[in-house]
């Protein structure tokens, strides 16, 4: 399709509905928790297993996301264009046919889970179940400050361990607190976005974390999160060896995550400078740059675990 009258095409404008910039912060579990069960599990990767999981995340979050700009709307949370914002407040699609297009997109994502389920056991469907009650009810949880605590799961620790069952059909701690640093920036990709609209927020009368905190704490909240990742990787990697043996701490080669310390420190300056910006987006997109770290920390967490594997094969 083309576009008419520097209007987007139509496939661009459901493809905006889905808020594509958004997936790492889901996709990055699924990716991570697949690497855990073959380099940690020591367990076969089934590719097709991992396809549909990854697949399955991929369209049920584009539902969630669809879903809760729809309530965002209708409730007038969403007004003013950003440069991450969906089709609706675009005058792209309409409210109704955008909460269509997530049904459907919540069917199919639910078709593919049973599928697992079917292939893997009764233990993912306990946690597919989870995530998807959190999924379609994530806007009222947002709107009652519970919104931090529902992507920490869902797409972080939810996202890790189901990838870990899919791959290994068994039950693990493992991927569940190794999983926990991006989980804690999955929160930060929100917080940056509730930081943001704390104004609006508080004229419809929605509490978010970052409304109750207040610009001050929200700042320091940032920042726990942005650097506490990766002190919580470093803590997993040498408290195990000095409590004992038994325990399986994080391999050395997650060390790699240093890498990403200047992206984290740029960030943070952004966060710091919010009421007087070097560029005038730099703190209206402070979320989408954040799940762009989120990608990069994912990627290397990723990265050091076939690492660890190399040096083992070697």
């Amino acid at each position: 399709m083309t576009e008419i009258k520097g209007q987007p095409s139509l496939i661009k404008k459901w493809v905006i509905a889905a808020r594509p910039w958004a997936l790492p912060a889901s996709t990055m579990p699924v990716i991570f928790g697949t690497s855990l069960a073959v380099v940690i599990g020591r367990v076969r990767l089934e590719p097709f297993r991992f396809l549909l999981a990854l697949l399955a995340m991929v369209i049920l979050h584009s539902a969630a996301n669809m879903l809760s700009d729809v309530f965002d709307f209708r409730r007038g949370l969403d007004k003013e264009v950003t440069p991450v914002s969906g089709a609706i407040v675009r005058g792209w699609l309409s409210d109704k046919a955008v909460a269509a297009g997530s049904a459907a997109l919540f069917i199919i994502g639910i078709a593919i889970g049973l599928g697992l389920v079917a292939m893997t056991g009764r233990v993912l469907l306990i946690i597919g179940g989870a995530g998807l009650v959190i999924g379609v009810f994530y806007t009222a949880l947002k709107y009652h400050a519970l919104g931090d605590l529902a992507v920490f799961l869902n797409f972080g620790l939810l996202g890790s361990l189901g990838a870990w069952v899919v791959q290994t059909r068994t039950f693990s701690c493992i991927p569940v607190l190794w999983t926990v640093p991006m989980a804690m920036l999955v929160i930060a990709i929100l917080h940056a976005n509730n930081w943001r609209d704390t104004v609006s927020d508080a004229e419809r009368r929605v509490k978010t974390f970052a409304s109750i905190l207040g610009d001050r704490g929200s700042l320091v909240y940032y920042g726990f999160l942005l650097f506490g990742s990766m002190a919580i990787i470093f803590g997993l990697m040498l408290i195990p060896r000095l409590i004992s043996p038994a325990l399986i701490p994080i391999p050395f080669t997650f060390g790699v995550i240093l890498l990403a310390l200047p992206r984290a420190l740029h960030l943070w300056k952004r966060a710091l400078r919010r009421h007087d910006p070097r560029q005038p987006l730099d703190f209206i997109i402070l979320d989408g740059a954040t799940a762009q770290y989120n990608l990069v920390f994912g990627l290397l967490c990723t990265a050091a675990l076939w690492l660890q594997l190399i040096l083992k094969l070697m």
